[in-house]
């Protein structure tokens, strides 16, 4: 009978390139898509907190609160966005002359705002948010469902949120 070998194997040292992150690698496309979603949920955070800081008014705390609310989300939202992207090879870039350059919410006006005119405001970058996810959301599912539903979690949020923040100004219907 044949003696068994029991000497261990040594293996080569994988190179660093080898060693590398292997697995799924999104598309320029879908590194695209991600990175839009990822500047518009920054720049959501950062104009709530210039609301936050600046809003005035009736309802004050009940708005102030709120928009703690949203850019906590917001930059939940956007950590989550840019890690999936790095676990798609895909380099986010969060630096803000990019997220300056290339968010498609409209900016945020400058000193005291009341706290009607940032329901408004507000509700407005909520939904503009919300419309770069739908947006990009079908060629994203299409590519990766994963991702896909990273941005369904996302996008029912912001609904949420946009839907309960624009409460605040509207009338009962019907009145």
């Amino acid at each position: 009978m044949a003696q068994k070998n029991t000497t261990p194997q040594r293996t080569a040292k994988k190179t660093r390139q080898q060693n590398a992150e292997a697995g799924f690698t999104a598309s320029a496309a879908l590194g695209e898509a991600l990175q839009s979603v990822l500047v518009d949920l920054l720049e959501l955070a950062s104009q709530g907190k210039q609301a936050h800081w600046n809003v005035v008014g009736r309802n004050f705390r009940d708005t102030h609160r709120q928009l703690d609310e949203i850019i906590d989300d917001a930059r939940v939202f956007s950590d989550t966005v840019a890690e999936r992207m790095r676990a798609l090879h895909i380099v986010p870039d969060g630096r803000s002359s990019t997220v300056a350059a290339s968010t498609s919410l409209p900016a945020f006006p400058t000193g005291e705002v009341s706290t009607e005119e940032t329901i408004d405001l507000v509700t407005e970058r909520l939904e503009a948010a919300v419309q770069t996810l739908r947006d990009v959301h079908d060629g994203v599912d299409e590519e990766d469902p994963t991702s896909a539903d990273v941005l369904h979690a996302i996008i029912e949020r912001l609904e949420q949120f946009a839907w309960m923040v624009s409460a605040e100004n509207r009338t009962p219907a019907g009145r």
